[in-house]
């Protein structure tokens, strides 16, 4: 049940997570809408002279409007629907893991009762 519970946080936190600008590779930077490769490009040679602390800074390389700002403010390198299957698979998985349990233990405990 812990284990449940910590995977449906770890989840819900990716749900919320944007790409870090400062870090992310040409790769994740061209999951976001309007990023191709030639503007994740842009974003990583902006980065090694300069610190990237909010999608604003972006705005500071030419070609990077609002639009695009708005896109990297949105961006989710992983989709809601990819989450919710992970969490249905991982539900499904401890529920057989659960019962697998109960029934070893109603299995135990029936062969402790004595037979007449």
């Amino acid at each position: 049940m812990k284990r449940l519970v910590a995977l449906l946080m770890l989840c819900c936190s990716f749900l919320f997570a944007e790409i870090n600008l400062q870090t992310a590779s040409k790769e994740e930077l061209m999951s976001v809408k309007g990023i191709g490769e030639k503007k994740a490009e842009q974003i990583i040679e902006y980065r090694k002279t300069n610190t990237i602390t909010k999608a604003d800074d972006l705005k500071n390389i030419k070609g990077f409007g609002d639009s695009i700002v708005g896109n990297v403010k949105d961006a989710n390198p992983v989709s809601k629907e990819k989450v919710n299957k992970k969490v249905e698979d991982k539900k499904e998985e401890t529920k057989k893991e659960l019962n697998g349990a109960v029934d070893k233990k109603i299995e135990k405990a029936t062969s402790l009762v004595p037979k007449f």
